[in-house]
């Protein structure tokens, strides 16, 4: 009996152990049929999600747009539209009585479409080789060290408020610039083109500098391999392999630092000032096409006014402007892009 009890005890724990993996098995493949029958829903269900998220985007993009065009289309109504996209004047003052002067006022926006393009321009010449080269460096010759360190501190500037870069420009940067052309014989006035787009520039220096470097850096390994391989300098690798192949993420942070610049309003309000002057001179006070709409809706105004509503054809002129310089920067990348390919 005792030898008996051995095996009887090991067949009867073996067959406990069979009889609990079949347990197991059949509950997996209980819920397994579960999860098969509610998958298609769930996967539904989040389609629907996500398309109405979309649906979203669209309609807040359709709504903005076609509220601006309803509301520049009454002020088209009381201004001729040649008068406004090629009008040297822009002094939206409408009198209360006819006989006040400036009664009739004056909405040419050519002074301030001048002004916005000459200070997006100075900010631009300074961004973009600025913030190339870092980036340039930070992909391609920064160790891990430098790179943990310097691509932090270029970021932080991204997230000062522009009204402390507008302080900048107006307390130091506008006196600096006032005082070096005094020495040098220029007569350079105490708000400028040139402050605002300097201090614009260095505010978007990090929009450049972390985009460019994360594009540059999701460039394969391999590229650069083989252009190492076939004799080509490093230096001639980045130029010829590198900066191509990542053009389109390159020319997306120029436009987005280029859009950037263009809605700026507090450093160009504190450097520039507010005069609608038609001038190509940076050294001169100007004024841009979004500091104008915040002055023309700033206080208790009437909407039916068109100098209350020349604020939505401004938004709408800038809206085709933006608009327009993407898709030509869309179409030069997407050439470029068949070419390298």
């Amino acid at each position: 009996m005792l030898g008996l009890a051995a095996p009887l005890t090991a067949g009867i724990a073996l067959a406990l152990a069979v009889a609990a993996f079949r347990r197991r098995a059949a509950d997996g493949f209980f819920f397994g049929r579960i999860y098969r029958s509610a998958r298609v829903p769930i996967e539904r269900t989040i389609l629907a999600v996500l398309i109405a998220a979309s649906l979203v985007a669209i309609f807040t993009t359709a709504g903005i747009v076609l509220s601006l065009f309803f509301e520049a289309f009454r002020f088209f109504r009381a201004v001729p539209l040649v008068d406004f996209l090629f009008g040297l004047e822009w002094s939206p003052q409408i009198a209360i009585r006819a006989d006040q002067v400036a009664s009739s006022g004056a909405f040419g926006a050519v002074p301030l479409l001048a002004g916005t393009v000459l200070i997006s321009l100075i900010a631009m010449l300074v961004a973009a080789p600025l913030g190339l080269m870092s980036a340039i460096w930070l992909a391609e010759y920064a160790d891990r060290r430098a790179r943990a360190v310097v691509k932090p501190s270029l970021e932080i500037l991204a997230g000062v408020p522009t009204v402390v870069y507008g302080f900048f420009a107006a307390i130091v940067v506008a006196p600096a610039l006032r005082d070096g052309g005094g020495l040098l014989g220029l007569e350079v006035s105490s708000e400028s083109a040139l402050a605002a787009g300097l201090v614009i520039g260095v505010m978007i220096v990090p929009l450049v500098s972390s985009l460019s470097d994360d594009v540059m850096t999701a460039v394969p390994q391999e590229l650069r391999d083989g252009s190492l391989a076939l004799g080509a300098t490093r230096s001639e690798t980045i130029v010829k392999v590198v900066l191509p192949a990542a053009l389109p993420g390159i020319v997306g942070s120029l436009l987005l630092a280029a859009s950037r610049a263009i809605g700026e309003t507090m450093i160009v309000v504190m450097a520039a000032g507010m005069a609608a002057n038609l001038t190509a001179n940076p050294l001169q006070a100007v004024t841009t096409v979004t500091v104008q709409i915040v002055a023309l809706l700033t206080g208790d105004q009437e909407f039916d006014s068109p100098k209350t509503l020349a604020a939505f054809a401004l938004g709408l002129l800038l809206f085709v402007a933006t608009l327009s310089l993407n898709v030509i920067a869309l179409r030069v990348v997407k050439r470029y892009r068949e070419r390298y390919a």
